[in-house]
Formats: structure tokens, C-alpha cells, sequence
């Protein structure tokens, strides 16, 4: 889509993601605006119109997909209508899943190396996240559970290559750390 055609809110929201797969693809150090600009079809100008520098379109970029990821993961989540399983694993896709293969070892890596750029929500979307999962799991040993799958996933994402073997062993862990909980309801 050409982000010149788009209204202001959408434009805004294709530079972004734009953005996002220009800063994965070379960094944020090698990312130049101008690069950023042929990557989102706008004009330099026009995207320091936008955004008045390459910290604060990378803050933004960064912080809107995190954003994203955590609404939709609150979503899947809240869904009782499904089994604690299969939202638990629908929420760790759209949390840590969709970024497995290229794009998954860009992304982190830059957020990791540049957590200065990105101000406090490199911290407070994982407790979010976390939190979510929590609720999720619900009774006696949640938060450990909930920390436990967190961890494998940040393991399973540098172990494997592609999303489906990321869900295939996320589902084990799933399996093991959440037997009695399939209903999605909480224990009194």
C-alpha cells in the first residue's frame, strides 16, 4: 500500500510497520530514515513530518507492535469459550510465535541491544504479558506456571526455525505445566 494514499492514522500506522521490518531487517544503528522512507513509499520530508527522529520512529514502531501483540494476546486469552489450552497456545503465537524465523532473531535482537531508545515498556510489556497469562491459567501455582512457560518459549524461540515447531513443542510444555486446568475456569 502506498502510505501516501492512506488517510493520516493509517499512513501514520504503515510507517510504522514499514519501520519495524526496516530497523529488523538492518538494525537500528544501519537503519538511515531515508532507508526507512523508500521502505514505507513517503518522502523523507513527509516522514520527518511524522516523526521528528530515528529514536523516536523506533520507539514507536516498537512500542505499537508490542502493543498490539499484548491486545491481541489479552483477547485470545480472555475467550472462556475455548479451552485454557488452546488459548494459552493462541496467545503465545501472537506474543512470541509470529516472530520465529528471520524476522524473530532481528527484532529481539535489536529491542535487546537498544533497550535505551525504548524506555520503560521493554519492561512492562513482559510483566503485562505475564500478568495475562496468569489470570489465564488462574488457581494454586499460576504465577510460577505462567513464568515457566514464559520461559520455555524464550528458550523454544532460539532453538527453533520455524513457527510450527514453536507451537509443536510450546504445546508439549503446555501439556505438561496445565493438565488440570482445560476448562480455562479458575480454581477456587
Amino acid at each position: 500500500m502506498d502510505v501516501s494514499e492512506a488517510p493520516d492514522t493509517g499512513r501514520r500506522d504503515a510507517v510504522l510497520e514499514s519501520a519495524l521490518l526496516t530497523f529488523a531487517r538492518h538494525g537500528y544503528r544501519k537503519t538511515s530514515m531515508d532507508e526507512v522512507a523508500r521502505s514505507a513509499r513517503i518522502s523523507r520530508p513527509g516522514l520527518y513530518f511524522l516523526f521528528a527522529s530515528k529514536q523516536d520512529l523506533f520507539r514507536a514502531a516498537v512500542t505499537r507492535a508490542l502493543e498490539q501483540d499484548l491486545a491481541a494476546a489479552g483477547e485470545i486469552l480472555e475467550d472462556t469459550a475455548k479451552p485454557v489450552r488452546e488459548r494459552l497456545i493462541g496467545a503465545f503465537d501472537r506474543w512470541a510465535g509470529r516472530y520465529i524465523g528471520p524476522m524473530g532473531r532481528d527484532v529481539p535482537m535489536v529491542i535487546e541491544q537498544n533497550p535505551d531508545l525504548l524506555g520503560p515498556i521493554v519492561h512492562t510489556a513482559p510483566k503485562r504479558f505475564e500478568e495475562l497469562v496468569v489470570a489465564a491459567v488462574g488457581g494454586e501455582g499460576a504465577a510460577g506456571v505462567a513464568q515457566t512457560l514464559i520461559s520455555a518459549s524464550v528458550g523454544l524461540k532460539h532453538q527453533v526455525e520455524t513457527r510450527e515447531a514453536y507451537l509443536g513443542r510450546l504445546a508439549i510444555a503446555v501439556d505438561l505445566l496445565v493438565p488440570g486446568r482445560r476448562t480455562g475456569r479458575r480454581r477456587s
